[in-house]
């Protein structure tokens, strides 16, 4: 099943290029919201997580009610992000053996993005006033997490999952402290944008074998496949539920190959494809108009010059 957003935050089934409004299906149900508490509750179709933690009660129901309702097309609609607010949100750094060398991967390891990142189809990232290095968009697989837990063995990890999401992850470079920057890096507005919806994971054979691009103005940048993980789902979900607890609506960003990594400037139009998951697209304004050379890692790498990217060319903070 294919779960959106739309239109003031109103529940829709994707069947085909139509989205099929459940909304209903949900206002209907009382589900017990707080297990330790007594008592019932209705919940809001924009609850998300309240909705994927009573699964095993609502999948049925929007099942029958998208199989009776009547769709729209999905270009009459504004498509919001699927997943909202989540409690947490954490991404895999440095998860894609991206040579091809064998030489034994980096510990594995994460990062927290706050919710207030989070940005939805046809959005727009904004490029903050800051003297960063390098601004990126990396094209991610998510999961979303379906059951809460804590310290899951591999083992148990899919049984925690619920579905995977497109995930472009916003980065800017070189601001300090080093070795301590991800908070500066990572959390700005907008740096978070998912979409265009939640799939669950029993439409995805095989989430290890996914082909994942990323184009900026139509141009083929970032192109990898999931397979390439350096260490797989199972082993991420026990890894950051092993720092804490995991709860439904969670997302977990599973990494990228950074070698098509490039520059992001004002108008430029991103475009995400995991297969399977729908194309998210988003757009990018720096109200500053800053410009580099539009090379990725991979090409730079080629020229001897050090670090990752070349200097900014022209605007604010430019050499």
């Amino acid at each position: 099943m294919r779960l959106a957003y739309f239109d003031n935050t109103r529940l829709g089934v994707v069947v085909g290029n139509e989205i099929i409004d459940v909304s209903d299906a949900v206002l209907a149900q009382k589900v017990a919201v707080y297990p330790n508490e007594p008592g019932e509750a209705y919940i809001r179709p924009g609850d998300f997580g309240a909705l994927i933690e009573h699964w095993d009660r609502f999948g049925p129901l929007l099942s029958e009610a998208a199989r009776s309702g009547s769709g729209r097309p999905l270009s009459s609609v504004q498509l919001l992000a699927p997943v909202r607010r989540p409690i947490n949100i954490d991404c895999l750094a440095m998860n894609f053996i991206e040579d091809g060398s064998g030489i034994p991967p980096a510990p594995i390891n994460a990062f927290h993005k706050t919710a207030g990142a989070i940005s939805g189809p046809g959005e727009t990232m904004v490029l903050p006033d800051v003297p960063g290095s390098i601004f990126e968009a990396e094209a991610e697989m998510a999961l979303i997490v379906g059951k809460r837990g804590y310290q899951v063995p591999a083992s148990q990890a899919m049984e925690h999952v619920f579905g995977y999401v497109n995930l472009i992850d916003g980065s800017v470079r070189g601001l300090g402290p080093d070795r301590n920057n991800f908070y500066q890096m990572k959390s700005r507005d907008t740096f978070c944008t998912v979409g265009p919806y939640v799939v669950t994971k029993d439409e995805i054979a095989d989430p290890q074998n996914l082909d994942v691009k990323l184009w900026n103005n139509g141009q083929l940048m970032q192109d990898f496949n999931t397979r390439d993980m350096a260490y797989r789902i199972e082993r991420c979900v026990e890894f950051v539920s092993s720092v804490h607890t995991i709860e439904p609506g969670d997302i977990i960003a599973l990494g990228t190959n950074h070698q098509g990594l490039h520059p992001l400037m004002d108008g430029d139009r991103i475009e995400l494809e995991v297969k399977g998951l729908g194309r998210l697209t988003m757009d990018v304004m720096d109200e500053l108009k800053r410009t580099w050379d539009r090379q990725t890692r991979a090409e730079h790498e080629k020229t001897g010059r050090p670090g990752f990217f070349g200097p900014q060319l022209t605007g604010k903070y430019a050499p």
